[in-house]
């Protein structure tokens, strides 16, 4: 098999559109630096080694090729990225990766994953000077981008310099396709450079082929091979022993959804009193998607007149703490920690479905069999949603009305709830093997 796609020449149209491209990243460099400082004032992580978004490194430049280059974007890439390394690491001792991201959470959860060999750094500004240091700097024998990071300078360079770049667990829903066919003069030269794809679902496959892209094969979803911290599972348990009450989470909420949330759960008095069925008093936890929005999720809490407790104040559980005990709702503010929030709750709802923004992970809490509530915007993880609400694992509303209603309808059924506990967890064995399969694929893209 080729290292190399046969379809990469470029016509002189599309090598006139990459030039311009390459003319305006070049030109929005400072516009970079100054997003970049505003961003490091709620999230320092973004003020650390700023040059090497740029191609300058603190490091020698390595002397062979032999870094396995893994690029994952952001928090939930990165993740991905433990799963597949995990399963590469036993299968090839020894291997030294070179990991990316493009976000501070992103790099902070990716230091857990270096062993000694391994760098870490940002992944280079997409402008022709910063590509080129990078990779002329690490010399990658392989690239393997996770999902949809699918940048053309970036690939248009790495196809230069005879490096394999291969998208892996990738994942292209239709509004993503049509946005890429819109700007079809970059995006197409963009995916036929890669060496190949391997994609989720046999939907990804058609639309990421509709772009001119490799696909080499249908291999799953990466995140169902994920398994949940055995310590976290214990200790959420335990807790909730000692608890005896429901907990209803919102998972990785996004903005605009905690206040519609907390406005239902009002309107529905599942707030600050007791609810019929429930026994005594029902447990609200919220825990937002990204920690800048920490601060300002507990003010909308108070806003509404409500008691907040953060889990930082209670290390030893909140049953433990008489500020949770006597607060309305509970915020989530700690990050690595959704195996215990979700091992914790009766039942969540999914974040990010309420609001058009496509949905986080739902296979996470299927694997703590904790069932999922999910709104109508699952783009982002759209055939694992439909197999999740076929196999019983979530269940699809219209509207965060409509979640709330349909959550405290479980919660008041300990029989449907346990089925869907029980569903939940099968869907999540169901699925398994992807890691297996991705690694053993991208051994034969590795040059010799």
């Amino acid at each position: 098999m080729p290292l190399l796609p046969v379809s990469s020449a470029r016509s002189k149209p599309e090598s006139i559109a990459l030039k311009l491209y390459a003319v305006l990243m070049q030109a929005a460099t400072p516009l970079l630096r100054r997003k970049l400082a505003r961003r490091a004032v709620a999230e320092p992580g973004y003020a650390v080694a700023i040059p090497e978004r740029f191609g300058v490194y603190d490091q020698p430049p390595e002397t062979n090729s032999e870094l396995l280059w893994v690029h994952a974007v952001s928090l939930g890439e990165t993740r991905t990225a433990a799963i597949l390394l995990r399963a590469w690491r036993e299968a090839c001792p020894g291997l030294r990766v070179l990991l990316t991201h493009g976000t501070a959470t992103g790099r902070a959860e990716g230091a857990s994953l270096l062993q000694p060999g391994d760098v870490q750094v940002w992944q280079p500004w997409d402008s022709l000077a910063a590509v080129e240091r990078f990779l002329t700097h690490f010399k990658p024998r392989m690239g393997v981008l996770l999902e949809t990071e699918v940048w053309p300078q970036l690939l248009a360079a790495a196809q230069a310099q005879q490096v394999p770049v291969v998208l892996v667990n990738a994942r292209l829903s239709a509004k993503s396709l049509a946005g890429a066919e819109r700007m079809a003069w970059l995006a197409r030269p963009a995916y036929r450079a890669l060496t190949a794809v391997f994609a989720q679902t046999e939907a990804d496959a058609l639309r990421l082929q509709q772009l001119g892209a490799n696909v080499a094969g249908v291999l799953g979803n990466l995140k169902f091979d994920a398994k949940p911290d055995a310590s976290q599972q214990a200790l959420a348990h335990q807790w909730r022993a000692q608890l005896q009450q429901s907990v209803l989470m919102l998972a990785s909420s996004r903005e605009g959804e905690e206040t519609e949330f907390i406005r239902q759960l009002v309107a529905q008095g599942m707030l600050g009193s007791a609810v019929k069925g429930l026994g005594p008093r029902l447990r609200v936890l919220i825990v937002p998607r990204h920690p800048q929005r920490f601060d300002t999720v507990q003010r909308l809490i108070e806003q509404q007149g409500l008691r907040v407790s953060r889990r930082s104040s209670w290390p030893d559980g909140p049953a433990q703490s008489a500020a949770a005990q006597q607060a309305d709702v509970w915020l989530g503010d700690s990050l690595g920690e959704m195996a215990l929030y979700y091992s914790l709750s009766d039942l969540a709802l999914l974040g990010g479905s309420f609001e058009a923004l496509g949905g986080q992970n739902l296979i996470e809490p299927a694997a703590c069999a904790c069932p999922v509530v999910m709104g109508p915007h699952t783009f982002n993880f759209l055939e694992a949603a439909i197999m999740a609400e076929t196999e019983g694992a979530a269940h699809r509303v219209t509207d965060m009305a409509h979640g709330v209603q349909k959550a405290l309808a479980l919660l008041r059924s300990q029989d449907d709830l346990q089925a869907a506990a029980v569903a939940a967890h099968q869907f999540s064995e169901r699925h398994g093997g992807a890691a297996t399969r991705t690694v053993e694929a991208l051994t034969q893209w590795l040059p010799d």
